[in-house]
């Protein structure tokens, strides 16, 4: 069994833009800390950290804002900033727009991408999520009905 000290050496990031993303995430805390974390999030009007784990932000991204395009290539360059710095070994994501630059880096750079699905979508899939399907080492659904919709995906219920 992997001792608590050789999990500290595997470096996670945990990717989530604001709201219910970033509350699904939060369910994940106890994976923060059993390795050395970060957690990468978008900066809105409330300042959202996990006590106790190193917490990065960008630009919040609406894809029906006009500033939609600049603000994303804004995200790649602090992503791609904190992925060199920070050096995690997998990123673990649960969506959305914002996130896609350090998820993209994970497989840039041939690290595990790990990506949940929204608990809001039961019969339909995000965007993201079809995007990130395509690139992720797991994908997970937190309904069994998506398996429709990701046929490969893992099942294994809600993180709430």
């Amino acid at each position: 069994m992997e001792s608590v000290s050789s999990n500290k050496r595997m470096k996670i990031c945990f990717a989530a833009s604001s709201g219910g993303h970033y509350e699904q995430l939060m369910m994940l805390k106890p994976l923060m800390s059993k390795y050395d974390s970060f957690v990468i999030t978008e900066k809105t009007t409330y300042a959202a950290q996990a006590e106790g784990v190193k917490t990065y932000y960008v630009k919040q991204v609406n894809r029906k804002e006009k500033m939609c395009i600049p603000n994303l290539f804004l995200n790649s360059i602090i992503s791609f900033y904190i992925f060199i710095k920070e050096r995690p070994n997998a990123v673990i994501c649960t969506g959305v727009l914002a996130m896609i630059p350090m998820c993209l880096f994970a497989k840039l750079f041939r690290k595990k991408l790990i990506y949940i699905e929204s608990f809001a979508k039961v019969t339909s899939p995000t965007e993201t999520g079809m995007l990130m399907y395509r690139y992720a080492d797991q994908f997970y659904v937190q309904w069994e009905e998506m398996l429709k919709i990701y046929p490969n995906a893992i099942y294994l219920g809600g993180i709430y």
